[in-house]
């Protein structure tokens, strides 16, 4: 049967995505600001569909015979992640006018939204050795059954996606509030840098 092996993936596929991250915390804050999520719920979908696909083609050979590219990986995720948290800091520290949700917060445009969200994808370097990982998984069902268990991981990644998207609009009432704004950007930004520290520590 092919149910308990697309389950055993959307399992796998949910515990290692639902976790507190830059993709996820950028994709929640677009979302409370309502700006571009479908876009963003499908880059985010379709870059796990081409680099979990990849894993299970065994893009794990690819990094065993060139480490350097983790490395790189790693230092430009980490640049990336601490700039990011710096410009959260920066933008919590100004006045509690400037982060209405309604007012204050310039809209950010699609093509400005898409990049820094590819960037917090494809700069990740643990989403490399996730992978990797998911590739094992996976090949361990077998040359046909791995695909189920994929499929199942890519329905996790659409799920959570799509729910952490979509559902975070509910938390509007809270963040009506500046003080609100100001909190969430202080922890994102904390968050951040921490996530970029511990990558080159």
């Amino acid at each position: 049967m092919v149910l308990p092996i697309v389950l055993a993936g959307w399992l796998t596929g949910i515990g290692l995505i639902a976790a507190v991250g830059a993709q996820n915390a950028y994709l929640l804050r677009r979302g409370l600001r309502r700006e571009h999520v479908l876009p963003l719920v499908l880059l985010c979908s379709l870059s796990d569909i081409l680099l979990i696909g990849a894993g299970v083609l065994g893009v794990g050979a690819v990094l065993h015979r060139w480490p350097p590219l983790l490395d790189l990986v790693r230092w430009g995720g980490a640049l990336f992640l601490v700039g990011y948290g710096a410009s959260c800091l920066w933008r919590s520290a100004r006045s509690s006018q400037s982060l209405t949700a309604g007012q204050g917060e310039k809209p950010v445009s699609l093509r400005r939204a898409l990049l820094t969200m590819a960037g917090f994808t494809w700069l990740n370097p643990h989403l490399y050795l996730d992978i990797t990982i998911l590739g094992g998984l996976a090949n361990a069902h077998g040359p046909t059954d791995r695909w189920w268990y994929y499929a199942g991981l890519l329905a996790a990644s659409v799920t959570w996606f799509s729910a952490l998207g979509f559902g975070s609009a509910r938390l509007a009432p809270l963040f009506a509030r500046p003080r609100a704004w100001q909190v969430f950007d202080l922890l994102i930004g904390l968050v951040m840098i921490a996530l970029g520290v511990a990558l080159v520590a």
